[in-house]
């Protein structure tokens, strides 16, 4: 079915897949910021600091990565199981370290990564494809031609 297509049909449809791809990609990262939180980590993360649970609180810190030394000394018990962090003050005053789920952005990045490397790997497969077919049209084009010439 491809095969029958024109070059500018194609082009067409590769373009609305593509402002499809980047919709879905703007619609969903908004409502994924808007939406409930993630679920809560399964771990203990420490005794003594859960006012978060209870109270009100802002985000001090974003989540970020627990340095080298705090995940091989494990001096801080939230960097133990996922190596981010992020600090939280409680509406009672309470400053509090919690562990965090990675960043977002790195998320989004990787993503943005994965997707570039797809297109890649398809505008080059696109153009293997593209000059194999330009060169079998060549030889069977000299091959006519060939022949033709024999017959006069």
């Amino acid at each position: 079915m491809l095969e029958n297509c024109q070059r500018h049909h194609m082009l067409l449809g590769l373009g609305a897949l593509t402002m499809v791809t980047i919709l879905v990609l703007f619609v969903e990262s908004r409502y994924a910021a808007d939406g409930p939180r993630r679920r809560e980590p399964q771990f203990v993360i420490e005794d003594n600091s859960t006012c978060w649970r209870n109270e009100k609180y802002t985000m001090v810190q974003e989540c970020h990565l627990c340095s080298e030394f705090d995940i091989v000394s494990r001096s801080l018990g939230v960097c133990i199981h996922t190596h981010y962090k992020e600090v939280l003050r409680c509406q009672s005053g309470e400053i509090v370290t919690r562990s965090c789920d990675r960043v977002a952005l790195i998320e989004q990045m990787n993503f943005l990564k994965f997707e570039v490397s797809c297109f890649v790997i398809g505008l080059l497969s696109y153009l293997v494809s593209y000059a194999r077919d330009r060169v079998l049209s060549r030889r069977n084009y000299m091959r006519i031609e060939r022949q033709l010439n024999r017959v006069q």
